[in-house]
Protein backbone atom coordinates (compact mmCIF):
# COMPACT_ATOMS: atom_id res chain seq x y z
CA UNK A 1 0.00 0.00 0.00
CA UNK A 2 1.55 3.81 -1.10
CA UNK A 3 1.74 6.06 2.21
CA UNK A 4 -0.37 8.53 0.50
CA UNK A 5 -3.31 6.74 1.36
CA UNK A 6 -3.34 6.80 5.00
CA UNK A 7 -1.48 10.40 4.87
CA UNK A 8 -4.76 11.20 3.57
CA UNK A 9 -6.68 9.40 5.71
CA UNK A 10 -4.52 10.89 8.46
CA UNK A 11 -5.17 14.64 6.77
CA UNK A 12 -9.19 14.45 6.53
CA UNK A 13 -9.12 12.85 10.29
CA UNK A 14 -7.14 15.51 11.29
CA UNK A 15 -9.69 18.66 9.47
CA UNK A 16 -12.44 17.10 11.01
CA UNK A 17 -10.96 17.35 14.46
CA UNK A 18 -10.10 20.82 13.70
CA UNK A 19 -13.07 21.91 12.91
CA UNK A 20 -15.10 19.92 15.60
CA UNK A 21 -12.79 22.23 17.96
CA UNK A 22 -12.92 25.48 16.40
CA UNK A 23 -16.96 25.34 15.72
CA UNK A 24 -18.27 23.49 18.48
CA UNK A 25 -19.72 25.05 21.79
CA UNK A 26 -20.23 21.56 23.52
CA UNK A 27 -17.10 21.16 25.41
CA UNK A 28 -17.90 16.99 25.32
CA UNK A 29 -17.88 17.47 21.54
CA UNK A 30 -14.34 19.68 21.82
CA UNK A 31 -12.47 16.87 23.51
CA UNK A 32 -13.96 14.43 20.90
CA UNK A 33 -12.42 16.53 18.53
CA UNK A 34 -9.32 16.87 19.99
CA UNK A 35 -9.32 12.84 20.26
CA UNK A 36 -9.97 12.62 17.00
CA UNK A 37 -7.09 14.98 16.30
CA UNK A 38 -4.70 12.56 18.27
CA UNK A 39 -5.86 9.62 16.32
CA UNK A 40 -5.29 11.36 12.94
CA UNK A 41 -1.48 11.80 14.36
CA UNK A 42 -1.56 7.76 15.63
CA UNK A 43 -2.22 6.79 12.23
CA UNK A 44 0.48 9.56 10.93
CA UNK A 45 2.91 7.79 13.12
CA UNK A 46 1.76 4.00 12.44
CA UNK A 47 2.10 4.91 8.41
CA UNK A 48 5.18 6.48 8.08
CA UNK A 49 7.03 4.07 11.12
CA UNK A 50 6.08 0.59 8.45
CA UNK A 51 7.18 2.65 5.44
CA UNK A 52 10.16 3.58 7.05
CA UNK A 53 10.82 -0.23 8.26
CA UNK A 54 10.56 -1.25 4.88
CA UNK A 55 13.64 0.95 3.61
CA UNK A 56 15.72 1.09 6.93
CA UNK A 57 17.45 -2.82 8.11
CA UNK A 58 16.87 -2.12 11.61
CA UNK A 59 13.01 -2.38 12.75
CA UNK A 60 12.99 -0.30 15.88
CA UNK A 61 8.93 0.46 15.24
CA UNK A 62 9.68 3.63 17.17
CA UNK A 63 6.55 5.10 15.63
CA UNK A 64 4.20 2.30 17.02
CA UNK A 65 5.96 2.85 20.62
CA UNK A 66 5.33 6.68 20.53
CA UNK A 67 1.68 5.85 19.56
CA UNK A 68 1.33 3.30 22.36
CA UNK A 69 2.34 6.56 24.61
CA UNK A 70 0.06 8.92 22.04
CA UNK A 71 -2.68 6.44 23.27
CA UNK A 72 -1.98 6.38 27.03
CA UNK A 73 -1.67 10.47 27.33
CA UNK A 74 -5.23 10.60 25.42
CA UNK A 75 -6.67 8.60 27.65
CA UNK A 76 -5.92 10.19 30.53
CA UNK A 77 -6.43 13.31 28.96
CA UNK A 78 -10.03 12.36 27.85
CA UNK A 79 -10.28 11.35 31.85
CA UNK A 80 -9.79 14.14 33.48
CA UNK A 81 -11.23 16.38 30.85
CA UNK A 82 -14.59 14.62 31.31
CA UNK A 83 -14.46 14.92 35.02
CA UNK A 84 -13.91 18.75 34.73
CA UNK A 85 -16.27 19.18 32.25
CA UNK A 86 -18.74 17.05 34.30
CA UNK A 87 -17.92 19.48 37.62
CA UNK A 88 -18.26 22.52 35.80
CA UNK A 89 -21.58 21.23 34.71
CA UNK A 90 -23.07 20.55 37.76
CA UNK A 91 -22.22 23.70 39.09
CA UNK A 92 -23.28 26.00 36.30
CA UNK A 93 -25.70 23.92 34.81
CA UNK A 94 -24.58 23.68 31.35
CA UNK A 95 -21.36 22.79 29.33
CA UNK A 96 -21.10 25.70 26.95
CA UNK A 97 -18.12 27.22 26.85
CA UNK A 98 -19.19 30.24 25.33
CA UNK A 99 -20.98 30.56 28.63
CA UNK A 100 -18.00 29.55 30.70
CA UNK A 101 -15.46 32.43 30.06
CA UNK A 102 -16.46 34.21 33.16
CA UNK A 103 -14.87 31.00 35.25
CA UNK A 104 -11.71 32.79 36.32
CA UNK A 105 -13.96 35.84 36.97
CA UNK A 106 -16.66 34.34 39.12
CA UNK A 107 -19.88 35.03 38.62
CA UNK A 108 -20.61 38.36 37.49
CA UNK A 109 -24.63 37.51 37.14
CA UNK A 110 -24.71 36.27 41.19
CA UNK A 111 -26.83 37.62 43.89
CA UNK A 112 -24.77 39.26 46.22
CA UNK A 113 -25.79 39.89 50.20
CA UNK A 114 -26.80 43.35 49.68
CA UNK A 115 -29.38 44.58 47.82
CA UNK A 116 -28.98 46.10 44.43
CA UNK A 117 -30.14 49.85 44.76
CA UNK A 118 -32.32 50.11 41.37
CA UNK A 119 -33.68 53.43 42.77
CA UNK A 120 -37.11 51.91 43.93
CA UNK A 121 -36.43 52.10 47.45
CA UNK A 122 -38.02 55.04 49.46
CA UNK A 123 -35.35 57.30 50.67
CA UNK A 124 -35.77 56.41 54.05
CA UNK A 125 -34.37 53.06 53.69
CA UNK A 126 -31.65 54.65 51.70
CA UNK A 127 -30.76 56.78 54.44
CA UNK A 128 -31.18 53.91 57.23
CA UNK A 129 -28.89 51.57 54.75
CA UNK A 130 -26.09 54.25 54.59
CA UNK A 131 -25.82 54.77 57.91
Amino acid sequence: MHLAYPAVLSALLFCTGLYGVLARRNAILVLMSVELMLNAVNLNLVAFDVWLSRTAEETLHSGQALTLFTIAIAAAEIGIGLAIVLAVHRNRGTADIDRLRDTAEGHESAPSDEPADDGTAPAAEKAEATA
